[in-house]
């Protein structure tokens, strides 16, 4: 088992990427352990949490990187009125969910609690499999 401690920066051209796939949950922690799609084994050991595309090895002829995996997520259509934006930014954040702000869009984690209260208050919303990267630093009542 090979040890990360951070990212690294620098690539060569032309090599083989293998990717580590991991969830949300567990990139968001310092010390975890993981097998890239090779079989190798990593442990990892951060100043700081990685991200999804980060590169943390490289051998040679290949580098790994960081493949976070999709999960069911809402993705909120925002609302042009200011109004009702920040009645829906007030909804959400009352609800303590972490959110990740998009170009015309809030994206959150799947609930079905959430559906309930976006339908009955007529914000409109797609659901789908993506991947999820909350702003960090904010309190959440998630795991």
């Amino acid at each position: 088992m090979r040890l990360i401690h951070g990212p690294i920066l620098s690539l060569p051209e032309g090599h083989l990427e293998i990717p580590l796939h991991v969830d949300r949950i567990r990139l968001a922690k310092r010390r975890w352990r993981g097998f890239a799609e090779d079989g190798s084994e990593f442990g990892f050991d951060l100043e700081s949490p990685l991200k999804n595309g980060s590169f943390f090895f490289r051998t040679e002829t290949c580098f790994y990187g960081i493949a976070q995996q999709p999960e069911p997520v809402i993705d909120i259509i925002c609302p042009e009125q200011t109004a009702e934006a920040a009645r829906l930014g007030w909804m959400l954040g009352n609800l303590h969910f972490p959110v990740e702000i998009l170009p015309g869009n809030l994206r959150i984690c799947d609930d079905p609690a959430v559906r309930q209260m976006l339908i009955r208050e007529k914000f409109n919303f797609i659901v789908s499999n993506a991947i999820f990267q909350p702003l960090s630093g904010a309190h959440s009542h998630a795991v």
